[in-house]
C-alpha cells in the first residue's frame, strides 16, 4: 500500500502498539526482476512489517541519469505494493532515504550486500535510534542495468 510521508507517524504508532517489527529498504525498483523479488522477501524474513523507500523519478534522475526510470514512481509503487511480501511503500524525493529512515526508525534495515557499515550513510543514523542493519546478497546477474542493456541489444 503506498503511504505518504505526512500519515507515517500515524501508522508507525498503529504500528509500535501493536508490537510489529518494522524492517525498511530503499531503492529504484524500476523494472521489477526476480533478483528485486528475491531480495525483498528475505528482506521481509527479518521482520513483521516492510516498508519500501521508494526514490522518486526526480531522484531517479538525478542518480541514474535522465534516460531513468524507465517506469514512472506510482507504477513503480503499485508494483511493489502488488508484492505479498511489501506491506507499504513510501516515495521519497532526495538522492538519499537518510531524512526518511530516520523518521521512520525502523528495527531492522536492509541494503544490499555491495555496502558495509562503514559506507551505508544510513546507518549511524539507524544503528542510533536502535535500529539493525542486515546486508543481502544480490541475485548474480540479475539487476534493471542488465535488463536494459539486454533490451538494447536484441
Amino acid at each position: 500500500m503506498l503511504v505518504k510521508q505526512n500519515e507515517l507517524d500515524d501508522l508507525l504508532k498503529k504500528l509500535r502498539n501493536e508490537k510489529k517489527t518494522i524492517v525498511t529498504t530503499n531503492g529504484c525498483f524500476d523494472i521489477l526482476h526476480v533478483g528485486h523479488v528475491r531480495y525483498l522477501e528475505k528482506a521481509k524474513s527479518f521482520g513483521d512489517i516492510l516498508i519500501v523507500a521508494l526514490n522518486s523519478d526526480k531522484s531517479v534522475k538525478s542518480i541514474k541519469g535522465e534516460s531513468r526510470p524507465i517506469n514512472n514512481e506510482n507504477d513503480r509503487a503499485e508494483i511493489l505494493s502488488a508484492l505479498r511480501c511489501v506491506d507499504y511503500v513510501v516515495i521519497f524525493d532526495e538522492d538519499s532515504p537518510i531524512n526518511l529512515l530516520l523518521k521512520i526508525k525502523p528495527d531492522v534495515h536492509t541494503k544490499g550486500a555491495d555496502y558495509t557499515i562503514e559506507t551505508l550513510p544510513e546507518a549511524k543514523g539507524i544503528i542510533a535510534s536502535g535500529g539493525r542493519i542486515e546486508f543481502i546478497s544480490f541475485v548474480e546477474g540479475k539487476s534493471t542495468t542488465s535488463v536494459i542493456e539486454k533490451m538494447k541489444n536484441s
